[in-house]
């Protein structure tokens, strides 16, 4: 039998047929992990079919995470395999510009159910399983906009402002239980995030952006390492540094310089 087959386990990564996610889960399909990929698109298949050049087995569900439904779905699915889950990695996530009162209100509340509602059911089924293993590790995708009051994106802000906090708490409370949790914080990153939030026509839409690669490895090897929280790219370091003493009516400011449509700029 295959060494590396016996050493490595089952990676579960969502929000990966494109971007952070698919890049996660290729990470653990280089490392020798067989992994689980979940996305609410068409598009995870064909993730699939290039993560299956790693070797490993992998299982693509398509299935939406803002609905409880879809994180049942996504949970039976990954029972059915008779497999311990080792790795954890929530990154689905969704964003939406303009501003709150301009936003159709069903699409700002598929935000907070996929960035909130659906991450904290599907860490609380698996977490339960590492907890009760006594072992496993956990990565959640935050951000450092949950830094700063977000002005024209104002509920994607505070749901990553939420996720960041419930990582770090979640984490004490499973200090000595054999379960690490990570918190991946990347910036600006180049994915199809500003195109699918409305974003564009946009400073922060218009900037260079990280390399999801680069962010991705290191959110990996933090979680992998059992380290509390990654920060990604100096620029961002320092942005989450000075967020930290800046007064808020400043930081919200400063957002709305990069988030406010160009065509509504005073």
């Amino acid at each position: 039998m295959d060494t590396q087959t016996e050493t490595k386990g089952l990676a579960v990564v969502t929000g990966a047929s494109t971007g952070i996610g698919y890049e996660l889960a290729k990470c653990a399909a280089k490392d020798g992990y067989d992994v689980v990929i979940a996305a609410d698109e068409t598009g995870i298949h064909t993730a699939a079919a290039q993560l299956k050049e790693f070797g490993g087995a992998v299982h693509p569900i398509e299935v939406d995470l803002a609905t409880p439904d879809g994180v049942r779905r996504l949970v039976a699915a990954v029972q059915s395999l008779q497999r311990p889950v080792d790795l954890l990695m929530a990154n689905a996530g969704r964003g939406l510009g303009e501003a709150f009162l301009d936003e159709d209100l069903q699409r700002a509340q598929r935000v907070v159910d996929t960035n909130v509602s659906g991450t904290i059911m599907l860490v609380h089924a698996i977490g339960n399983q590492m907890r009760n293993r006594g072992e496993g590790k956990i990565l959640l995708t935050g951000s450092i906009a949950g830094y700063m009051p977000g002005s024209f994106q104002a509920v994607y802000n505070a749901t990553k402002a939420f996720i960041n906090s419930f990582s770090l708490a979640i984490r004490d409370e499973l200090k000595g239980t054999g379960v690490t949790v990570t918190c991946l914080m990347p910036g600006p990153t180049d994915t199809e995030f500003f195109d699918r939030a409305d974003l564009e026509n946009t400073s922060v839409g218009e900037m260079k952006k990280d390399d999801p690669v680069m962010v991705a490895r290191l959110g990996y090897e933090a979680m992998m390492d059992g380290e509390g929280d990654v920060v990604t790219g100096w620029k961002n370091k320092l942005q989450s540094t000075l967020a930290n003493v800046t007064p808020s009516g400043v930081l919200a400011a400063a957002h709305r310089r990069m988030a406010e449509p160009k065509d509504q700029a005073n």
